[in-house]
């Protein structure tokens, strides 16, 4: 597949995937991820939302633009469904609430994590914490001293949501049924949608690339180990079409669970033998090894990049540690430093 092809679902063009459903790629400030898929389901005399998008000003024109092909508008919102508290899924959701009042609905797992965004904190302090942990220092005082994190104007956007989704919670849409399922891993609150044939996946399962675990305001351990259990619940219900929040609609569910499976064991394989190799923490495992499709070197992915792939090394570290597979000891320095038993 070319590099055209990979990304032409994110060119603005509503599309329908199901009847009753509409996707519509929203723009992102960043060419990594490009677009966010925002889902317009018919809903009686209204509609109803899956995400939001990030509040922009041509994310809101192009929403705008897909709701009037339908003959519609914001008015004729009735919620938001939210699968988690990312700001390319919620913000906007939150900002044409405070315009039109329009409610917002999130899963319960994130109240933790947007009572800590009240406290206005850092610029990723909690990954600053971990990368500090996984013995990343320099990358961590970059982090720290750089412009990233939230910026003032969009806290307003992260206020509580009108209803706090709980597991297998039944939502009707239309003469549909949505089964809300809690699919911790992403984030501690991501929730993914059934509807019929089809499952709305939020950022839990992605149909080209592997979701960064963990990254959120108020991280706690194990979200690898609860992303992969997720996975697994997933791969246990009946199959279904995969409405993704980044990437093309896919044709199964379980086949993109399998591959996602088979990842991350390869990849917990790939870390035990860089542990038996003699690295340690969590920041040298993650030099050792090769990261993406082309295999780059850590050293030669951007900053951001570097910090989800050492993050992402320390939770396989951490799965690794649970199972007995390697040992793990804070050093006087608070670096987690990591052994293979009897090695």
């Amino acid at each position: 597949m070319s590099t055209a092809d990979r990304h032409a679902w994110s060119r603005p063009e509503p599309e329908p995937v199901a009847p009753g459903v509409l996707r519509v790629p929203l723009p992102l400030p960043s060419d990594a991820l490009r677009a966010v898929n925002v889902y317009v389901l018919d809903d009686g005399p209204g509609l109803t939302l899956v995400d939001g998008g990030w509040t922009l000003s041509r994310s809101r024109d192009l929403l705008a633009e897909a709701l009037a092909g339908r003959g519609a508008g914001f008015g004729d919102i009735r919620r938001f469904l939210v699968t988690h508290m990312h700001r390319d899924h919620y913000t906007q959701a939150v900002a044409l609430r405070r315009e039109l009042g329009v409610p917002v609905a999130l899963g319960a797992g994130e109240q933790d994590s947007m009572a800590a965004m009240e406290s206005r904190p850092g610029p990723f302090a909690p990954q600053v914490a971990g990368l500090r942990a996984a013995g990343a220092a320099a990358l961590a005082d970059l982090v720290a001293g750089g412009p990233g994190g939230t910026a003032d104007e969009e806290y307003v956007d992260y206020a509580a949501p009108d209803h706090w989704i709980v597991d297998a919670e039944e939502i009707a849409v239309g003469d549909t049924v949505l089964t809300a399922l809690e699919t911790p891993g992403h984030t501690r609150g991501h929730l993914v949608f059934e509807a019929d044939d089809v499952l709305f996946a939020g950022d839990h399962v992605l149909p080209h690339i592997t979701p960064s675990i963990g990254f959120e305001p108020a991280p706690r351990p194990g979200a690898l180990q609860r992303f992969l259990t997720s996975l697994a619940r997933l791969r246990e219900r009946p199959d279904r079409r995969l409405l993704p929040a980044h990437g093309p609609v896919a044709p199964s569910v379980h086949a993109r669970v399998d591959e996602l499976l088979d990842h991350h064991a390869a990849r917990l394989d790939t870390i035990e033998r860089a542990v038996q190799d003699g690295t340690s923490s969590a920041a040298e495992v993650a030099g050792a090894i090769t990261w993406t499709r082309r295999e780059s070197k850590l050293v030669d992915l951007e900053p951001f990049h570097q910090v989800l792939a050492i993050l992402e090394t320390d939770a396989h570290l951490e799965v690794l540690a649970a199972q007995g597979r390697v040992t793990r000891v804070a050093d006087e320095a608070g670096v987690h430093r990591h052994e293979v038993p009897g090695a």
